[in-house]
Order: C-alpha cells, then structure tokens, then sequence
C-alpha cells in the first residue's frame, strides 16, 4: 500500500512538473493533484502578499542627515563661509533667482553660496515651474516694470554691456533661471510672464569654473557664474564677480581633492570625439548633438 501523498500547505513551494514550454499559466498546467497545486500557488501568493504588507508597517527609522551650516547650507564639516565675505555685498541691483523644484535638495548647488554673498532683500529666490498673476502678484509686478531685465540667451536677447549703455532707464532688477538647460528652457518658455521684461544675454568667451559638473557647451555657466558677471556689469564692480566666485572655486577645489573629476562640457568631447555614450537615434537629439559639435547656438 502507497503511503498517502500529503498536500501541500499555503507556505511550501509547490514544485511544477516541467513540460516543453515555459509559457504556460497555471490555468493551462495540472499539477501533481490535478488543480491542488493552483490552490495552493494562489493560498502561497497571499501569504507572500501578507508577509509583504506586515512589512511596509514595520517601523522606518529616517535617515539622518548631516547638521548644515545655518548661512552657506554647506554640511558643517565642509562649511564655506571661510570663503564667503564677512558681510553681504552692498548692491543696488534686486536679484530674482527662479529655481526649478528639481535643483532645491541638489548637494552641490551653488543658488544658496549666492544668496549667502549678498543681502537677503536684494535677492530672493521662487522655487516653482509655473508662475502667474494670481500665484505669484509681486513676481508679476517685477516683470511688468520697465528696468527688469531677464538674463536668457537667444536670438531676441540683447548683449547685456551694450544694454545698459542705450538703455533710457537704468535697470534696478535682473532674473535668472536656475536649473538645467532642459528645465530653464521649459521655465522660459511656459511661463509668459518671462517674456515681459527685456530679454538679455551674457557675452563671454570665458569658460564655466563649475567643473564638476557638465554643461553643454564651453560658453555655458553655472546660476552663480551668470549671476556674478550681470550683477559685476549692473553695478560697475569687478569686485563683486572676484568675491561671488571664490565660493565657487573652494567648492570645486574640495570636491576634487575629495574624487571628484573635472567634467569637460558635452561640445568639448562630441568635438575630441571622447563621447562616452553612442549617439541619439532621435532626430531632434541627433541635431542638438551636430550642432554642438558644430559650436551653433540652440
């Protein structure tokens, strides 16, 4: 006399008989019991559904973050206020930084190394993607006045030097937008109200110091970068572009003593075909990419 197979349990493996494809579902496949094996598959995926579920209820303890240094909102233990001037800039110019929501919780973002250089009503940062009348009334006001000014690049845009030379008012308020090329470029463009005060542009040769992190042409700067070389213009003050870089550059110099490496701008490897990654099979990228490599504006 055989001994009597004895089913299987909701928390054993059920073992399948294997058969020519793997394709098969349960419903399509008897097991050793004809349709016990099924039940107890389903009887199992619950268990395992419970055990997960019991899971997600345990306790979580939150990761604890490094204690930051109240002024530059650096980690304390790399704090750069050594580096920042031991009393904001005296400006008459009012800054308006416009942050994408993505750049906020960024480690090495140089938007808080600006506004700890210069006093707290001169400039002020938006944090948002969309802006408008009613969400934000005094951004509103700003861009209807006749002497702001937005810094973006483009064709419409005027060179910022040559501006404020013709210029019959004097402008008292620039914007900037803080993001990625991507982000800024949606922030620009989906948001009319930024396409009300008078467009300008930066007129450099010089290459960003913010090598540690990759941006997509030579002439291409960091938030703070632009910041310092339109607020150096607007006031007439070479001395304010020295001392908004020197956090810049101490930060850099830290991040590469500690592994970082020095990140060359997309132009520069497409051009000494040093490009890591194979090129887009988009269109519209695959363009970006030869135009680029062909130093055009886009």
């Amino acid at each position: 006399m055989e001994p009597q197979k004895q089913a299987p349990t909701p928390g054993d493996p059920v073992a399948w008989p294997r058969g020519p494809s793997t394709s098969q579902t349960p419903d399509d496949e008897e097991g050793p019991e004809g349709n016990t094996a099924p039940a107890a598959a389903f009887l199992g995926a619950e268990a395992d559904d419970a055990c997960a579920d019991a899971l997600w209820e345990l306790p979580v303890e939150p990761a604890e973050r490094r204690p930051e240094c109240s002024r530059c909102s650096r980690p304390q233990k790399v704090c750069l206020c050594p580096f920042l001037p031991l009393h904001p800039l005296h400006i008459s110019t009012h800054l308006y930084i416009i942050q994408h929501p993505a750049e906020e919780n960024k480690v090495l973002r140089t938007v808080p190394l600006l506004a700890a250089c210069l006093p707290q009503d001169k400039c002020k940062v938006k944090i948002g993607r969309r802006f408008s009348e009613e969400r934000d009334p005094e951004l509103s006001t700003v861009c209807r006045k006749s002497d702001t000014l937005i810094l973006y690049p483009g064709a419409e845009a005027a060179n910022l030097e040559e501006f404020i030379l013709d210029s019959p008012i004097y402008p008292s308020t620039i914007i900037i937008i803080d993001g990625t090329w991507t982000q800024a470029k949606d922030i620009f463009y989906k948001n009319s109200l930024f396409r009300l005060p008078k467009q300008v542009q930066l007129k450099t040769s010089v290459s960003s110091q913010y090598v540690i992190r990759t941006q997509p042409t030579n002439r291409c700067l960091s938030t703070l970068e632009c910041a310092a070389a339109a607020l150096s213009i607007l006031e007439k003050n070479d001395y304010i572009q020295e001392t908004l870089l020197r956090p810049l550059q101490a930060l850099c110099s830290f991040q590469l003593q500690h592994g970082a490496q020095i990140r060359l701008s997309k132009e520069h490897l497409l051009k000494n075909g040093l490009y890591p990654k194979p090129m887009p099979k988009n269109k519209r990228k695959l363009r970006k990419m030869e135009l680029l490599m062909n130093s055009v504006k886009i």
